[in-house]
């Protein structure tokens, strides 16, 4: 039987994710190569035999998607199969109108085709856009059902950049477990709030076998998705976080769009520093596509620990930094933190820029006054801290999930953002997640 050739465009994780689901040990397809964007160093490697099943003993190489073109020419791919997220409808179709013109066929796979079942409920905390408030709204989760004595695990979407057999599962109970894994400050800033939250995540490559794992322990789990990417798990339950500051994204994007689709609660953040109209708009964007889903308007207020290294002062704002690059927001906690305290100047780090983050800096031109927390390998970090420590600034804001003080020397006074889900209407989270627990005999 002729097998019909495929690429997977993807950013090392749903590109993965959906080759184990449907095309792992499937004859009709030879995956012929991946492609990878949006997040630096993933390119270049091979996803491993070890992971890809008895069809591939030599593994799939990976390439930069900038080869795209040259890939399909020259192997015969009859099929791109597009798996990554948080992109605008019109990149998804100039990416398919690319491919067309190559002469092949672009495909999305569906939801239900990539969802794997659990033997325990699964409640999805996804999202529109990068850095709308999954992981505030996922940890609120995850502590109201504690304290309803369920023993609850995260499983969080898949940032695989290391050694992909290594971590093919990923189990984090503690913050040893961050060094034990080699995480890069993008996968501490997932991990590490849950953990000092006191619930036990999962991570990995392989999310049958991490499920599989994580059932184990589990009484519900919670799917804590990434970029606006949908569920992997089938879920009994979907929350997701739509984002005031980025009105009409909500049916723009994808697959923000879907999630908004799919989704039995809506959550919109943020409502306490977004414009009242832009709130409404994405309520009434919401009540068009989906009008049976419940909307829960929320705050994530800001709160410091020192407002005297804040206010009055020439402040460098670090943020998170795929809110920032692919999320295309061009300004974060961090910004909104220095702006309430009364900082006299957010000063622009871009002179003092060193290498990567230079580079970064030119591939999003848009990024706001300040400085995007990238640290996707040991060189990246060095240059992070270069470039936070040749800033001339009074102080620096860290307005990252995480505390970068922990990763970075930071040579100049610092001062750390925090910010956690609060509901504002009602019903809220809590009688949300009573309905449900009811529901499926956990209360």
């Amino acid at each position: 039987m002729k097998r019909t050739k495929v690429v997977i465009l993807g950013a090392a994780g749903r590109d993965f994710h959906n080759f184990n689901t449907v095309f792992r040990d499937n004859e009709q397809y030879e995956v012929v190569a991946f492609t990878a964007t949006q997040i630096p160093n993933i390119d270049g490697r091979k996803y491993p035999a070890e992971l890809a099943g008895r069809l591939y003993p030599k593994g799939i190489p990976i390439f930069a998607e900038s080869q795209l073109s040259e890939l399909m020419k020259g192997d015969g791919i009859e099929e791109a199969v597009f798996a990554y997220s948080d992109v605008s409808f019109k990149y998804v179709m100039t990416k398919a109108s690319q491919v067309n013109a190559l002469g092949a066929s672009f495909k999305l796979l569906g939801a239900g085709e990539t969802m794997i079942r659990s033997k325990v409920p699964v409640i999805a905390v996804v999202a529109v856009r990068t850095g709308s408030g999954k992981s505030q709204t996922s940890r609120r989760v995850c502590n109201i059902l504690r304290e309803k004595g369920l023993r609850v695990v995260a499983v969080r979407h898949p940032m695989p950049y290391g050694d992909l057999v290594k971590q093919k599962v990923q189990r984090y109970a503690t913050i040893d477990d961050l060094k034990k894994f080699e995480c890069t400050i993008e996968e501490m800033e997932e991990y590490e709030p849950h953990i000092t939250n006191g619930t036990i995540i999962y991570a990995g490559v392989d999310y049958e076998a991490v499920l599989r794992e994580a059932e184990r322990e589990a009484d519900v789990i919670v799917w804590d998705g990434g970029n606006n990417d949908t569920s992997f798990y089938r879920p009994d339950l979907t929350i997701t976080v739509a984002d005031p500051h980025r009105p009409g994204d909500e049916v723009s994007y994808y697959a923000g769009m879907t999630n908004i689709l799919l989704a039995d609660v809506v959550v919109i953040n943020k409502v306490e520093s977004a414009p009242r109209e832009n709130v409404d708009t994405v309520r009434k964007n919401v009540m068009a596509v989906n009008p049976d889903a419940r909307i829960i308007e929320a705050a994530s207020p800001v709160t410091v620990e020192d407002e005297s290294l804040i206010r009055g002062k020439r402040v460098l704002v670090v943020e998170d930094g795929p809110t920032l690059t692919h999320g295309g927001m061009s300004y974060g906690a961090g910004v909104i933190a220095a702006q309430k305290f009364g900082a006299s100047e957010l000063v622009d780090p871009r002179k003092w820029a060193v290498d990567s983050i230079s580079e970064t800096f030119r591939k999003y031109p848009k990024t706001g006054t300040l400085l995007p927390a990238m640290g996707y390998g040991d060189k990246q970090v060095r240059d992070l801290e270069a470039t936070i420590n040749r800033v001339e600034c009074d102080s620096v804001v860290i307005g990252t999930p995480i505390d970068l003080r922990r990763v970075v020397k930071i040579k100049k006074p610092s001062v750390r953002v925090r910010y956690d889900l609060a509901e504002i209407t009602k019903p809220d989270l809590k009688e949300t997640l009573e309905g449900f627990l009811a529901e499926h005999k956990l209360s």
